[in-house]
């Protein structure tokens, strides 16, 4: 631990994880091998809400398109590729279908990575 780090700081941070997906298994591995042990969401088991959702993408800096996994039966099924949706009906999507959120997502106080390619989460030890 560095003299700047605290036990407390390790302890803030979140991934949006899926145990399923090798890239979220590998940003988990990464912040392990760098003393973080975060808190993991299980995001497919307890889906963020809207309110989360959007504070996710604000924190990511992006819109809510490119945290669509476009490649998924939903994506097509839903139309999500339609122009004319809102942000928030994009939001609703992802919040009443989690398996559309792009993954993983690691939070640690007002900043967020995507962790596509796992090392991105790297960032945050900034």
């Amino acid at each position: 631990m560095s003299a700047t780090e605290t036990p407390s700081s390790k302890l803030s941070f979140t991934i949006y994880h899926n145990p399923r997906c090798s890239k979220s298994r590998a940003a988990l591995d990464l912040l392990s091998q760098h003393g973080i042990e975060p808190a993991v969401v299980r995001y497919l088991d307890t889906p963020p809400d809207a309110a989360t959702l959007a504070q996710l993408l604000d924190q990511l800096g992006l819109e809510p398109r490119a945290l669509l996994r476009s490649g998924e039966d939903e994506y097509k099924t839903l139309n999500l590729a339609d122009p004319a949706l809102s942000r928030e009906q994009l939001i609703a999507a992802m919040v009443a279908h989690p398996k559309l959120i792009e993954r993983p997502i690691v939070v640690h106080g007002e900043r967020a990575v995507l962790g596509r390619p796992p090392e991105r989460v790297l960032e945050l030890l900034r």
